[in-house]
């Protein structure tokens, strides 16, 4: 059974260029070893690949050993759920500017996120074409 994205239908493709998700397919989808829930599919902007890398995670360097090749201001990734909260909560607490939560791509965005964020935040933060 093919997954679901947060609007119910089939999860699309996130990115293929950069090539993402946990396994290099393209897709947000869920994964018993993927610890880090990479299943939000994000529009990478300047201020959060900033704030990324402030936290310890670089996301623009690549790591080839990693099949990653660095990430720019509005390449698609498919993100860790707790990063994009996280940014959600400093643009909250610490004032940070709102484009420090990567706009969510929601088609691509696995349903699974909804046991940790509403929808109608995800759709606050949504990826406008």
């Amino acid at each position: 059974m093919s997954e679901r994205n947060v609007r119910g239908g089939e999860l699309a493709t996130c990115s293929a260029d950069p090539t993402t998700g946990f396994e290099r397919d393209g897709c947000c989808g869920t994964h018993p070893d993927d610890r880090g829930r990479h299943e939000l599919c994000a529009v990478m902007t300047d201020e959060f690949l900033r704030f990324s890398k402030e936290q310890g995670n670089d996301l623009v360097t690549p790591r080839p050993e990693f099949q990653f090749p660095g990430l720019e201001p509005g390449d698609r990734w498919c993100l860790c759920l707790g990063r994009w909260l996280e940014a959600l909560d400093a643009t909250r607490t610490e004032r940070l500017p709102e484009t420090t939560v990567p706009p969510v791509v929601l088609e691509a965005t696995n349903e699974a996120v909804l046991d940790s964020v509403e929808l109608e935040t995800l759709e606050a933060h949504a990826y406008e074409t």
